[in-house]
């Protein structure tokens, strides 16, 4: 099983608590409505145990990156989401290719799951496009809010599992309006 030492925080922010956690190669998980039990659990399901002090290092400049990104995202500013390191090393390779596309979509812009499956090389996998971006691990820093349904509505946001389905709805919606894009559910 893949083992990584971690760092964590939890940021206030207009939309509730986000949590994130980091390792040396950059930041592993950013989530908006978990419960802390429920992202501890996540963390321990990929095998990111929380690092002793000190192990730390260059985590915690990864996990400081984040959340200062995460609260000015969420405070509406533009953010250069290329700075910031992300670790997806234990993730499978389709979706690091997919989550590697979503990444590029700039701010303010969306793209359709069909369009990632294509931009990825995979013309025809938007459902498995879908799949992968909806197992995205840090979400805002991989901005898979940016991915819509090829109808232009608002399609799935993977953050349902903690809040439910309306309320991930509501807070993808909340993050596109913060980039000027007003979907249709």
């Amino acid at each position: 099983m893949f083992y990584a030492p971690c760092v964590t925080v939890e940021v206030p922010s207009p939309f509730g608590t986000v949590r994130i956690a980091a390792t040396r190669a950059g930041v592993a998980a950013l989530e908006l409505l978990s419960t802390a039990d429920g992202f501890a659990a996540g963390l321990a399901r990929r095998g990111l145990v929380v690092a002793p002090p000190d192990a730390r290092g260059e985590a915690l400049v990864h996990l400081r990156a984040a959340a200062d990104a995460a609260a000015a995202m969420l405070e509406g500013e533009a953010v250069d989401l290329g700075a910031i390191p992300v670790d997806l090393g234990d993730r499978p390779a389709w979706d690091r290719l997919i989550l590697g596309v979503v990444r590029t979509i700039p701010r303010g812009a969306t793209l359709s799951y069909g369009e990632v499956a294509r931009r990825s090389g995979r013309a025809g996998a938007a459902r498995a496009a879908g799949g992968a971006v909806g197992r995205n691990p840090v979400g805002l820093l991989v901005p898979c809010h940016r991915v819509i349904a090829a109808d232009g509505s608002l399609g799935g946001y993977g953050a349902a599992a903690w809040g439910g389905v309306e309320a991930a709805l509501d807070l993808k919606a909340a993050l596109l309006a913060l980039e000027g894009v007003h979907v249709r559910r």
